[in-house]
Formats: C-alpha cells, structure tokens, sequence
C-alpha cells in the first residue's frame, strides 16, 4: 500500500464509520470530501497555516473541489489519503488527494481542491506568503 501513496508526502488515517454508509450499503459521496478536509487540514497543520491566520487574518478558503470514485468503500475499514500540493500560485493552492483502503489494498477515490488565500479583515484575495510557499516547498520535497 505504501507504493500506492509514495508520491503524496502527508498521509491522514480515518476510520470508515459504519453511520457514514448509505442506503445502498457504502459510504456516502458527501463524506469523501470530509475525508479530504481532513488531509487538507493535516498538510495546513504541518504548514502552521491556520496558526498564521489567527495572526495575519489571512487564511485558505475552499474555491473548489472535485472527487473521482473508483471503488465503493464500506464499513468496516481504515483508509489512508495522501495529500500533496500540485500546483502553487500568487493567491492559490491546489491538492490533489488519493484515498486507499486497508481492505481491499487499492486506490478506491481520487480528488482535488483549490483553495484561494482570503484576507478576513479586508474581505479581499491575498498572496500566499514566501514563507509559507517555502514550507510547502520543503514537505513536497523530503
């Protein structure tokens, strides 16, 4: 599984909830964006991203998200999803995500979301700053 998820240098491990299945017995499309919410906010944690919100007022704001299903996942199992960066610009961000499952030992959803760096006190669109292009530079790079 790990040559699965080699080129995605944040993995986030989530349990399969047996509430998020439906009524044809897999989990629901919605919850796959939550799963990537939460690789999303894994890789912004190793950025100190949201901590540099608090302090600036500038933070990612979702602009948009799209998910591929390949496979149906179901409770009970445990998946891995890789997150990474792949493409970078003056006021944006976009992460590509793969979800694998233990289970069935292959690739089940891929992703992608664009998120737009927000100035919350003036309501406008900034920059990614320097210093948190070189720390998305130095995990895409270990």
């Amino acid at each position: 599984m790990e040559a699965l998820l080699e080129d995605f240098p944040v993995i986030t491990e989530v349990p399969v909830a047996w509430g998020e299945m439906d009524a044809l017995q897999h989990v629901n499309n919605v919850v796959y964006f939550r799963y990537f919410e939460s690789a999303r906010l894994d890789y912004f944690n190793r950025l100190e991203l949201m901590e540099k919100a608090k302090e600036t007022g500038i933070g990612p704001v979702l602009s948009h998200a799209e998910c591929f299903f390949k496979i149906p996942v179901t409770h009970p199992d445990t998946l891995l999803i890789g997150s990474r960066v792949s493409d970078i610009q003056d006021d944006r961000l976009t992460m590509e995500y793969r979800i694998v499952s233990k289970k069935l030992g292959k690739v089940t959803t891929t992703g992608k979301a664009t998120a737009v760096m927000f100035n919350f006190k003036t309501g406008t669109k900034a920059n990614l700053s320097d210093d948190v292009k070189e720390a998305i530079n130095s995990i895409e790079n270990q």
